[in-house]
């Protein structure tokens, strides 16, 4: 995965995620959409098979990129849990 900042502003940040698809892009924005401080959380692809999502990043306050990145934290342990989960099963 590679990050590429295209705009980056005091209340938003626009970033595209290289190798990733709907998949991971979805689990963020639904991640974000959790988090008091932000006012969206959205991304873009804008072809099915070779397209680079772009995400864009609103906050009411706050920082984005540290709340970007404390939402990716809070994901991997939503995934640590869910594969300890599936190890018990």
């Amino acid at each position: 995965m590679e990050l590429n900042i295209l705009k980056e502003e005091k209340d938003i940040i626009e970033l595209e995620i290289c190798g990733e698809t709907h998949t991971f892009c979805n689990a963020l924005r639904s991640e974000l959409w959790n988090q008091d401080e932000v006012k969206y959380a959205a991304y873009a692809i804008k072809h099915p098979l070779v397209g680079i999502p772009v995400f864009v990043l609103n906050v009411n306050k706050g920082k984005p990129k540290k709340i970007l990145a404390d939402a990716a934290e809070s994901l991997k342990g939503k995934v640590k849990e869910f594969k300890s989960l599936i190890k018990s099963i």
